[in-house]
Formats: structure tokens, C-alpha cells, sequence
């Protein structure tokens, strides 16, 4: 569960300000457009507001509360990133190493020409796709939801990674049979990369991703209730995901009981997307990085590692890597790390913020930062599909920012 929230004027937050929060996720479930919504903000290691409004399930009238589970979807990429840095911090990669040397499949790789108006018009990729590439989403891989003849092959071919697709061996080997949509380093393009790096840290660590997040990260932490899929004693906490239905309301996309991720029928370990979670367990991640890599009795990963994990590894901002926008949030101004955004400039971004701090949202409206200079953890939960559909996450933004007067 949830530490117990403190008063906010001794964490330099306004009570009055907060309740903007409250207000804004009221309005949002009031409205019919988001059925259940939590924040959390955490400062220095204590909880300034925690809320949750609205319900987790409509068609129970189950009420979103604090154990409440949810589907993170991208969410996953920043976990595992930390697992693959846990290995990197023992000398068993480089970040500069060619990723065929630990897949083989990835040899002798295609890239779509310029232009390209069909899968088959490739040629062989000049240069071989390095870890780092994985890392930074700079490898030539995409999504299926993304335009163009690349993004239309992998949704035709259902390569997205989801619970029931095989195994986590079987789909990277498939992908690797498929062109690139540029040679890798050429540019940042959001798609299956971390996928691939988890498949890397069950190489490299000769388990399979499920154990080697256990055991290195879930107990550590003492995440209890995150996972690659919900046991059927969980599926009452379990919230149903919704999209919407046309008419400015609600439709249910994945009911909780029917989920494709009830936990028997989960194959394919997603490190791109796979993992379901509380506030309460990825508030402990999160507060992780935070705290630069320090945890209760020990660490995860070192801080200087941390530090470089959250250190913008792109030559500018991603609008100067070929990404001006992504979800509903303008990325000039904002650079890439290891597994997250790198907030450069607020100002250019237009977005409240501090430079330098790192997050991470969902497929289903879900996000997270972390921000150094003002010592504070944020995260915002919901089950609304596609993240990009309202602005929430500008919104909010603004809003936790507001309500800091120290």
C-alpha cells in the first residue's frame, strides 16, 4: 500500500493548489470520458497528494482505490532498461556492441529504400544495429500503429509483442526477419526496441525475463503486485481498460476478468509493454531512480549509472532526431536517455517542468516522472486507450507544477 500522505505545506505544496488536481480528475470522470483516475506526488520521499477518483471497473461500479491494478504498457521500457543496466554494470556488454553478437538473427539486416512503396523494396543495412541503438529508439524498428509501409507490415503481421504472441525468443527472431525503417543511429523512431532489450537481458543473463525481473528488481523492491500478467486471486483489483466510442463517451476495450492478461494465458514476456502494476510498486521504481539508484537496505544500480541512464544521449532534442511530436506532447525542447525522456529546456517544450527530469507514460494514459531539481515523483494512472486522445499529460503537468510554493 500507499505510505500515508503528509501534510502538503511541509513538502511545499499548496492544500488549496492540490485541489486543482482533484477538480481537474473529477471533471475528466464526471465528463464520461475517463472512467477512474489516481495521482500520486511524492516529494523527498514522502507523499504529499494521493487521490483517486472514479471507478476501476464501470459495469460493477467497482471504485478505483489504492490497490487497484493496472495495465502499464510502455511503461515497462524505463524497468527494463534498469535490467539491462544492471547487467551493463558488471562488464558483460557495451553499449557500443553490435546486437547480433548476442542474436545472431540480426546479421546481415534489410532497410527500406527512400521512398520505399513496398516491404520489398530494401537493401543491406550499412551499418549493424548496436545496443545502444535499442536503448535509445534509434534502431530502425517501429510499431504497427505507426504510419507508412513499415508500421502497416508489422500490424499486419501482428508484431506488437502482446501476452498471447509466443515466446519472448520466438517473436525477436520474427522481427528480426523484417526490414528496418532506417539504418540504425539514423534517427529516433518509438517502436519494439526495448522489446528486443529485454530479449538481450535473457541472453545476457541466461534467464528468462519474468525470473530476472523478480528476483533483481520486484523483490528488491518488494513490488508484490507487478508482473507480466494478473493471477485470478488479483482480477478483482484488476481495473478494465476503455476507449473511446465515438460520441465523447466510453467504450470497454479489455474487460478486467477477460483481459489478455489474466496471468494463464500470458506467453510472450513484453519488456516494451508487457507489465501490469499499482501506484503503490511503481511508485517504488520510480522513487528508485530518484534516489539514484538507492534502495531500502542496498541499491539497484549504481548513481553515476543512474545519472547516465537520465542524461540525454541524442545529439539536441528529439524534434532534431525526427520527432516534433509523439503522443499529445511536443518534443522540442525534450531529449531521450536510457529508457525515458530527458526534459532539456521547459520553456521550448511550452511544458512546465524542470531540466532534466525522467519519465515515461503508457498505451493507456498512464505516466510517471521523476524530477531532480524539485526532489519530486509524480504519477497518474488511468485505463484510457490511446494516450494521445486528451491532453492529460500536459494538463498535469501544470498542475502538480502550480502547486508548489516553496
Amino acid at each position: 500500500m500507499l505510505k500515508p500522505v503528509q501534510k502538503p505545506e511541509s513538502l511545499g505544496f499548496s492544500p488549496d493548489r492540490l485541489q486543482y488536481i482533484t477538480d481537474w480528475m473529477q471533471r475528466y470522470v464526471d465528463d464520461g470520458k475517463l472512467a477512474g483516475t489516481q495521482t500520486v506526488i511524492a516529494r523527498s520521499g514522502k507523499i504529499a497528494y494521493s487521490k483517486s477518483i472514479g471507478l476501476r471497473d464501470i459495469d460493477s461500479a467497482s471504485p478505483w482505490t489504492d490497490d487497484t491494478m493496472a495495465r502499464f504498457y510502455s511503461m515497462s521500457k524505463p524497468v527494463t532498461s534498469v535490467a539491462l543496466m544492471m547487467l551493463y554494470e558488471k562488464g558483460l556488454f557495451h553499449l557500443d556492441d553490435p546486437v547480433d553478437e548476442f542474436i545472431p538473427a540480426f546479421k546481415d539486416m534489410q532497410v527500406l529504400r527512400p521512398q520505399a512503396r513496398n516491404i520489398e523494396d530494401t537493401e543491406p543495412a550499412k551499418v549493424r544495429m548496436t545496443v545502444h541503438n535499442l536503448l535509445t529508439h534509434m534502431s530502425g524498428m517501429t510499431y504497427g500503429f505507426n504510419l507508412g509501409v513499415l508500421g502497416d507490415y508489422y500490424e499486419k503481421e501482428k508484431m506488437d509483442f502482446g501476452p498471447r504472441r509466443g515466446t519472448l525468443e520466438k517473436e525477436v527472431n520474427r522481427l528480426a526477419a523484417m526490414p528496418l525503417l532506417f539504418e540504425p543511429g539514423a534517427r529516433w523512431n518509438y517502436g519494439v526496441s526495448t522489446d528486443v532489450v529485454g530479449r538481450l537481458v535473457e541472453v545476457i543473463s541466461g534467464q528468462d525475463l519474468k525470473s530476472f525481473f523478480h528476483e533483481n528488481i520486484f523483490d528488491p523492491l518488494r513490488m508484490t503486485d507487478t508482473d507480466f500478467g494478473v493471477p485470478e486471486e488479483k482480477l478483482g483489483r484488476y481495473a478494465s481498460a476503455y476507449m473511446s466510442d465515438g460520441k465523447g463517451g466510453m467504450a470497454l476495450l479489455d474487460p478486467a476478468r477477460k483481459s489478455a492478461f489474466a496471468e494463464e494465458k500470458v506467453s510472450c514476456y513484453s519488456g516494451g509493454g508487457g507489465l501490469v502494476s499499482t501506484a503503490a510498486d511503481y511508485l517504488k521504481f520510480a522513487e528508485m531512480i530518484r534516489c539514484r539508484g538507492a534502495v531500502e537496505g542496498g541499491r539497484l544500480l549504481g548513481p553515476r549509472t543512474v545519472d547516465f541512464m537520465t542524461s540525454n544521449h541524442l545529439k539536441g532534442d528529439l524534434a532534431a532526431n525526427g520527432q516534433p511530436v509523439f503522443s499529445e506532447v511536443s518534443f522540442v525542447g525534450v531529449g531521450f536517455g536510457l529508457g525515458g525522456w530527458v526534459m532539456l529546456e521547459p520553456a521550448l517544450s511550452q511544458m512546465m517542468g524542470s531540466p532534466g527530469d525522467f519519465g515515461w507514460g503508457g498505451m493507456a494514459s498512464t505516466v510517471f516522472w521523476v524530477d531532480p531539481v524539485e526532489d519530486m515523483t509524480v504519477l497518474f494512472l488511468t485505463q484510457f486507450v490511446p494516450s494521445s486522445f486528451y491532453p492529460l499529460r500536459k494538463e498535469l503537468r501544470t498542475l502538480v507544477h502550480q502547486a508548489l510554493i516553496d
